[in-house]
């Protein structure tokens, strides 16, 4: 990360990079660096534990104290760093982000941190849907469905365990295709033939049984994120009923939420 301030000599004589200055330099700067160093963290190069010492990365990045110290108040924000009297700035585990504001399958949203892959301990046809789902999937609890249970992992290491019901007409194919390295949602599209246009989510805290905490690799009881989201087709019809327990320690959802205009109090 050498350079990332080099650039022609400002005011002060520091070397200002070309395209840097705005109306708050030192806080842009404090981003950059704040995302060149989350980029190291989720790649592995910064390991959970790992010291950050502010007058090493100041020297190595070529930016003052103050721009290192805004950039690690940026990622204990976060939740990548911790800041322990003694000890000073640690790496914590990376936290991987899920926007909640478009619509995409876990696999599509972590693409970008490593390698993705779905461990399936289960994909099988049942005849009985539970009346929960058959309600979800507007269809009958003897019309029989597809049920997947896969193990998400990313870089090896367990993220969530998802719980799928499908209607037959749109599992059943599924179950030759590749399901440890695809996607659900792009393969529901092949089998469907159109694409996905809506989903219903809901996110709740829970406590993860020793069964769910098994697989996730972590201590029973531990707080989760409970995700129930029930996927519709373009024409609204629902094909993708799911249950997913998502480790909290691990990630993160994010969303963009907007306030809707509304007439002034008179």
């Amino acid at each position: 990360m050498s350079g990332t301030e080099a650039g022609g000599p400002g005011p002060s004589g520091r070397k200002v990079p070309a395209g840097w200055r705005s109306p708050d330099p030192r806080r842009e700067r404090a981003q950059r660096l704040a995302s060149l160093l989350r980029e190291r963290i989720a790649t592995g190069e910064l390991a959970a534990g790992s010291r950050l010492d502010e007058s090493a990365l100041a020297a190595d990045c070529s930016a003052s104290r103050n721009t290192v110290r805004e950039a690690l108040g940026l990622l204990r924000r976060d939740g990548l760093v911790e800041r322990r009297r003694g000890v000073g700035t640690t790496v914590l585990a990376p936290k991987y982000g899920h926007g909640l504001d478009r619509l995409a399958g876990l696999s599509e949203a972590l693409g970008g941190y490593g390698s993705v892959r779905n461990r399936v301990l289960l994909a099988e046809t049942v005849r009985e849907v539970p009346p929960e789902v058959a309600a979800q999937l507007r269809i009958d609890t003897a019309a029989g469905a597809v049920h997947l249970r896969r193990l998400r992992l990313l870089n090896g290491t367990p993220l969530s365990l998802d719980l799928s019901y499908l209607p037959s007409d749109i599992g059943i194919p599924l179950l030759d295709e590749d399901l440890e390295n695809t996607d659900v949602f792009a393969l529901i599209e092949k089998t469907a033939g159109v694409p996905l246009g809506s989903a219903d989510v809901t996110v709740h805290a829970a406590d993860a049984d020793p069964e769910v905490a098994g697989l996730l690799g972590v201590r029973p009881h531990t707080a989760i994120f409970t995700i129930e989201r029930v996927t519709r087709l373009a024409d609204g019809r629902p094909v993708d009923a799911e249950v997913l327990h998502v480790r909290a320690d691990r990630f993160t959802l994010q969303t963009t939420i907007h306030r809707e205009p509304h007439a002034s109090t008179p």
